[in-house]
């Protein structure tokens, strides 16, 4: 039998968690294990309920949805974070990401779209609503000594693990990559996890980030 998803709401708004706990725990494969009203009450419900995703509001009362996020993904196994909010500012989208969140959609994001979001992060995958994208794709994200700094951690990948890399920013699954570059999607994954510990980064998104700070395509 698959793994059921384990998901924690993280909203301050309790209408909001109302509504999509319902929407969750009537997707096929996933169960609200609990819920927060602040950042401060995520970090508590984590350690009681051990969620695989947090979806994760951004401003709250006490601690800021970007601080837990951050606090969450510096743990020795931390469950993923899906950022879900109103406010998309560049800020707000590039701190969420650099914070460690695998996902950043807004809250009118089709139902739907929500439950294939907690399922694809849960597997690795990170997520990013269309709006979100543009706007990533349209900014020029590196700022003073980004760029040489980006351009330094890519020098310490293989020939193949930058391959990887560059097709991780581009928007590419695992099993594009294999396709892509002729190998096993086993072999993918060895790749990823290799340029995550050789440039210390959480996740897949952040090697995104960082490819595009380094100005490549």
């Amino acid at each position: 039998m698959a793994r059921v998803i384990r998901v924690l709401l993280v909203d301050d708004d309790a209408l909001v968690r109302a509504g999509l706990s319902m929407m969750l725990d009537g997707a096929a494969g996933i169960t609200v294990v609990g819920e927060a009203a602040d950042g401060q009450e995520a970090i508590t419900a984590t350690d009681a309920h051990a969620p695989d995703v947090v979806l994760m509001d951004l401003r709250m009362p006490r601690v800021d949805g970007i601080t837990a996020t951050r606090r969450l993904r510096a743990r020795s196994r931390p469950p993923e974070v899906i950022v879900l909010t109103t406010f998309d500012t560049d800020e707000n989208i590039l701190h969420a990401l650099r914070a460690g969140a695998g996902g950043f959609l807004l809250k009118d994001t089709p139902p739907a779209q929500i439950v294939d979001a907690v399922i694809r992060v849960a597997a690795g995958d990170p997520i990013l609503s269309p709006a979100v994208t543009r706007r990533l794709m349209d900014r020029t994200i590196a700022q003073a000594g980004a760029y040489e700094r980006a351009r330094t951690m890519l020098a310490a990948l293989t020939p193949r693990e930058h391959e990887v890399a560059l097709a991780i920013a581009r928007g590419r699954t695992n099993a594009d990559i294999a396709a892509e570059l002729a190998m096993g999607v086993t072999t993918v994954k060895a790749h990823v996890s290799s340029i995550l510990t050789k440039l210390d980064l959480d996740n897949r998104t952040q090697i995104a980030l960082l490819a595009h700070d380094a100005g490549l395509p």
